[in-house]
């Protein structure tokens, strides 16, 4: 297994027994990064894309934050997962 580069994040992302869907350090070691929370209305609409949708919610203001420094966004995802079940993506 290759590991990380010095300065590379591994993050996940990850879907909660409560629905919200948080960014956090592989391993959820830590508070989560970003907190996603779809209101009732947005679930029903979104259905089975909610994961989909959080994750380019994410990677957008990933890219855009790294933007704003002058910098290039460089995201390491390890496969999505449900705590309350198996692996999404």
């Amino acid at each position: 297994m290759n590991e990380p580069e010095v300065g590379t994040a591994l993050l996940e992302i990850v879907e909660l027994a409560n629905g919200d869907i948080v960014l956090q350090r592989a391993g959820g070691e830590g508070a989560p990064l970003v907190r996603i929370r779809f209101s009732a209305e947005s679930r029903g609409y979104l259905a089975g894309s909610r994961l989909g949708v959080a994750r380019a919610m994410i990677e957008a203001g990933i890219r855009a934050a790294a933007q704003q420094s002058g910098g290039e966004a460089d995201v390491d995802y390890l496969a999505g997962r449900n705590d309350a079940g198996p692996v999404i993506h």
